[in-house]
Parts: C-alpha cells; sequence; structure tokens
C-alpha cells in the first residue's frame, strides 16, 4: 500500500486488507460474542486534536483499540493511550457516546471518549502500527481524515448529541 492509498479513507481496501479484516472477524465471532472498542477525542487547550494513522487501515483516526477481555473500558482506553499516543491521561475522560459501527461488522460498538486534561510521555515514533501522530487544528485536519472522526468532532464541538452510528 503507498502511503497516499494508507490516507484516503474513501479508496476502496485492498484485498489484502479486506481477507484481514474478514479472517480477524471470523476469530472474534467463536471468540467474543460481540466486538467493543474504545477511542479517545484528545483535545488540547490550542484547540487541536490529536489523530493517528495506521500502517494497516486508511484514513486519520482518533487513538484507540478493542477492550480485552478483563479490561474495563477505561482501562482499555489508558492503554491504547500510552500505546498508539504517549499520553497519560490526568483525570477521567467522559464518555461522549457509544456507537454501532456496521461498516465493521454487525456486532462491532465503539465507546468514544473525550479526554481534556493528559500529559505527553513521549512523542510517538513510527513503528508498525502506526505510520503517523500528531496533533493538529480543528480547522485544518491532516487529508484522508476519516467522515467517522470528523462527525465525532463535529458533534463534540458544536455541542450536538451524538449519533447512534459510526
Amino acid at each position: 500500500m503507498t502511503p497516499q492509498s494508507a490516507a484516503d479513507p474513501e479508496r476502496p481496501r485492498t484485498l489484502a486488507q479486506r481477507l484481514l479484516t474478514r479472517l480477524l472477524h471470523v476469530y472474534f465471532r467463536f471468540a467474543r460474542g460481540m466486538t467493543f472498542g474504545v477511542r479517545a477525542v484528545v483535545l488540547n487547550e490550542r484547540g487541536e486534536v490529536f489523530l493517528i494513522r495506521h500502517t494497516y487501515v486508511p484514513g486519520w483516526h482518533f487513538p484507540g483499540g478493542g477492550v480485552e477481555v478483563g479490561e474495563t473500558a477505561e482501562l482499555s482506553l489508558d492503554r491504547e493511550l500510552s500505546e498508539e499516543a504517549g499520553i497519560v491521561p490526568t483525570e477521567r475522560p467522559i464518555l461522549h457516546g457509544l456507537f454501532f459501527n456496521r461498516r465493521i461488522s454487525r456486532r462491532d460498538h465503539v465507546a468514544v471518549y473525550v479526554l481534556r486534561r493528559f500529559r505527553v510521555e513521549y512523542v510517538k515514533q513510527p513503528d508498525r502500527e502506526i505510520a503517523e501522530a500528531g496533533f493538529f487544528p480543528l480547522d485544518g485536519l491532516p487529508e484522508g481524515t476519516t467522515p467517522a472522526t470528523r462527525r465525532r468532532l463535529a458533534e463534540i464541538t458544536s455541542g450536538q448529541p451524538p449519533a447512534t452510528d459510526w
């Protein structure tokens, strides 16, 4: 996959990406009754949001991932923020909403939290999972920011109620 295609969430996924997604969801169908993930909308005092770009799916997203067996959603969020962003919350994040992500599967749900108080432990460097990461102005999001990411930001910044679908 080229960097250009990795940044374009509207571009169709490659056969390898579709097969990997399907394989993971077949595994999760037997391992879990439903899939449940968390995402963090990390907003700083300068009016910027922290976004990541994965190596394996296109577009810019909020940091987050799957809630593992035995984890609370907040514990999972803390783990994902540390791994993907080098960010540690200094207060409890606020739950923005719970979303049904039918684009991924008929069993996928995502809890989105807003975090405004945090410290950056280290600057995230590219690795096998995260191609790029950083803070971006709300009025200058990077090209390829996913439609769902833009919708969540619009809800949060305008104070409108969250939708039910991702």
